[in-house]
């Protein structure tokens, strides 16, 4: 058995792809446009995973509500440098709802609410400012 991907439902396809790719950094591996079932899928991977666990961006033509689908939990990345991936999601206008305190571990969202986990590559980092006094904003 082999994981493939995670498909996540999109409200807006330009504003998500802007998100995961120009501000998260993945990458567009493949692209499926059905005029028939009037829907489009986008893949993505991170930068050197393309051929392993992807996320499948599903975006249904037609409008509909998705919620805010806590149920799926969530999405992990393991980031090289915790504290500058925050700083420069930040700097982007990106919302860190959970800091890394803890020099190891953050929570952002996406445009669609999904919840995205940023995890330190090897030991945690020594926690600094500002994230050492950063609160906890929202939920993820």
């Amino acid at each position: 058995m082999r994981f493939l991907h995670s498909m996540l439902r999109v409200r807006d396809l330009d504003e998500s792809l802007d998100f995961y790719c120009t501000t998260l950094g993945l990458v567009e591996t493949r692209r499926v446009e059905n005029p028939a079932g009037r829907f489009t899928l986008v893949f993505l991977a991170a930068p050197g995973d393309q051929g392993r666990g992807e996320i499948e961006l599903t975006w249904n033509w037609d409008a509909e509500d998705y919620g805010e689908a806590r149920n799926f939990g969530h999405l992990a990345f393991e980031v090289e440098d915790i504290h500058a991936v925050c700083r420069q999601l930040a700097a982007a206008g990106v919302t860190i709802n959970r800091p890394p305190r803890d020099g190891r571990m953050a929570f952002i969202r996406s445009p669609d609410r999904i919840s995205i986990e940023l995890l330190q590559k090897g030991p945690a980092l020594t926690p600094i400012e500002p994230w050492l006094s950063m609160p906890n904003t929202g939920h993820w």
